[in-house]
């Protein structure tokens, strides 16, 4: 499936899909404990032009005609069902959540991911997941240039720009940030109407 997703990802970079600018949300809660969650998602839509079986590859066209053929894995089982006309779907989700959480409170840090694929027998399709969560401690703010320095599990330091300027004056030297990614892809392929 890492192969699926690898390829999904290479064709919505392909065609040149625009994602939205992200949105941010501010999750109300305690003022002292502030969290911002960002996301964004996109969808885009091709037809399938040409197919080769015996060498797994798919010609899809995309929205504004442009042409590209894609190596499919055995991965993707019921590659057999897809015919020339046939519309492929990529949707793209990521978002990212900052939250300030109490110093020594690291419990959230850790990874998990689902894969889910098209019974044999169904139209071509699958869904993946993949969230990380880590911990870093705030090490310096600069409001002039609007980051934050961060130290990771590792040591490793980051310096992180803010978005929002007001959040500065919310987080202090020596406060635990859990950050969470979450990315999510979905594949499927539909008959044309």
């Amino acid at each position: 499936m890492k192969k699926v997703l690898l390829l999904a990802a290479a064709f919505v970079l392909v065609f040149s899909l625009a994602v939205a600018g992200g949105q941010e949300k501010k999750v109300e809660g305690a003022a002292e404990r502030p969290k911002v969650v960002k996301e964004r998602a996109a969808t885009m839509t091709a037809t399938v032009e040409a197919i080769d079986l015996d060498k797994r590859l798919v010609t899809l066209k995309g929205p504004t005609g442009e042409k590209k053929t894609i190596a499919v894995g055995p991965e993707a089982r019921n590659l057999p069902q897809v015919k020339v006309g046939d519309l492929v779907s990529v949707t793209y989700y990521e978002s990212m959540a900052v939250e300030v959480v109490k110093p020594g409170s690291g419990t959230g840090a850790g990874q998990a991911s689902t894969i889910v694929r098209a019974k044999p027998g169904e139209m071509p399709g699958g869904a993946a997941m993949r969230t990380a969560t880590v911990m870093a401690t705030v090490t310096a703010i600069d409001k002039k240039e609007n980051t934050l320095t961060l130290r990771g599990p590792r040591g490793n330091t980051v310096i992180a720009p803010v978005e929002n300027p007001a959040n500065l004056d919310k987080v202090k030297v020596g406060d635990e940030l859990m950050i969470t990614v979450t990315e999510a892809l979905a594949i499927s392929v539909e008959r044309a109407k």
